[in-house]
């Protein structure tokens, strides 16, 4: 029996060569490689523009990598050291240790069963039962965070926001008083090989940010370090690479949007039990996570999945509190994104899986995953019969 092609979890997507050499020209013409560079100033300019292109625009400032970001924005604040910063357990764990090496302590809170989101309603629960100095809510897996109830809660409580959107850059909108942080990784939909950005409204915020990201030199002040910070630049080279992606971006954009609506219709048709995130339909993913019914764990499934040469993974399972280094934060108990992390299943996505590839999985997933009724059945034969009409 032969062995089945390996279908990957995911396949990057990067501007290729000749989408580059513009870029690389004029790095070579201005001879200047690092330390805010024209390409990388340029770069800001573009992504602020991005965001408000009728209405005042806000500041976006690049970084080395989302997670330098991250770190950058909350040294920014200006926080008492040791202050706890509230946080979903069900992220990366590069949002954890940004508040550690930001110099504070991170509080593990839970997140909304259906959004797999840190959601406003929450941090106020948490916020009336904690000292909690600012808060991390996450665009978990690109759903992107309500920023007017965010927005709302910082007014309302005084508490700042920091949203880690690392993987929603084209569906997170930026709020008057919260500040966002993407990122530019190479897996992420808009991807410059590695990169970060932060967007904020708060001009005196963004200008602590920049200075941070250039080991806290202030040059306004004669070049002296009034306060200590990192090297957190984007490189001229990636700079190259985010603006090739940004200018290719429409087009993957539909390209993408059409892979999404398809492989959906797909895995829902082969396996109707497969329960998704509720996020905004149109948006735009850098992958693809089922949840699987009660009573399954995903890491039951992975090596039936693998033998039949289909990757997946458990994204963001073990939950933060489970991690040793972070096991000591936890805000309370947390059912949901225990109950998550258990059952959620990473499944390949990339911008050219092709429909054989898709029906594999859906059908690797069918056969995987039992229907809980009559009406699933129905709904599975009835496709493959289109399948193969």
């Amino acid at each position: 029996m032969s062995t089945p092609s390996r279908i990957p979890l995911l396949v990057a997507q990067l501007p290729d060569t000749d989408a580059l050499i513009p870029y690389l020209r004029q790095i070579d013409a201005n001879r200047w490689y690092t330390n805010f560079g024209p390409l990388a100033m340029q770069l800001e300019q573009r992504f602020a523009a991005s965001f408000a292109p009728t209405l005042t625009a806000p500041t976006a400032i690049t970084a080395a990598s989302g997670t330098a970001g991250l770190e950058l924005v909350l040294g920014a604040l200006e926080l008492p050291p040791g202050s706890s910063v509230l946080l979903p357990a069900l992220t990366f764990v590069a949002t954890a240790t940004a508040v550690i090496r930001a110099g504070y302590q991170p509080l593990i809170g839970d997140v909304d069963a259906s959004t797999w989101l840190l959601t406003p309603e929450t941090a106020r629960e948490y916020a009336a039962n904690h000292r909690v100095a600012a808060v991390m809510p996450v665009a978990t897996f690109g759903n992107p965070q309500d920023v007017e109830a965010w927005d709302a809660f910082v007014v309302d409580t005084g508490i700042p926001v920091v949203i880690d959107a690392a993987g929603a850059y084209g569906n997170q909108r930026i709020g008057r008083y919260c500040h966002v942080v993407f990122s530019l990784h190479a897996t992420k939909a808009l991807a410059a090989g590695e990169g970060g950005l932060v967007v904020s409204y708060d001009t005196e915020l963004a200008a602590r940010v920049r200075r941070l990201s250039n080991f806290g030199i202030d040059l306004e002040r004669g070049s002296q370090v009034f306060v200590a910070g990192e090297n957190g630049k984007l490189s001229e080279y990636h700079a190259a690479v985010a603006h090739a992606a940004l200018d290719q971006w429409p087009v993957m954009v539909e390209r993408r949007r059409a892979v999404q609506a398809r492989y959906h219709y797909v895995l829902q048709r082969h396996c109707p039990d497969l329960g998704m995130q509720r996020r905004p339909e149109h948006g735009i993913y850098p992958i693809l996570v089922g949840l699987l019914p009660p009573g399954l764990r995903a890491g039951d499934l992975q090596p039936h999945l693998l033998s039949r040469g289909i990757e997946t993974r458990q994204w963001y399972c073990p939950t933060l509190d489970r991690h040793p280094a972070f096991a000591a934060y936890a805000a309370g108990p947390l059912p949901v994104a225990h109950d998550l992390a258990e059952r959620l299943l990473g499944l390949p996505f990339f911008i050219d899986i092709d429909e054989t590839q898709m029906q594999r999985v859906g059908a690797a997933m069918a056969e995987l995953v039992p229907a809980e009724s009559t009406a699933c059945d129905s709904i599975r034969a009835e496709f493959k019969h289109e399948v193969h009409a």
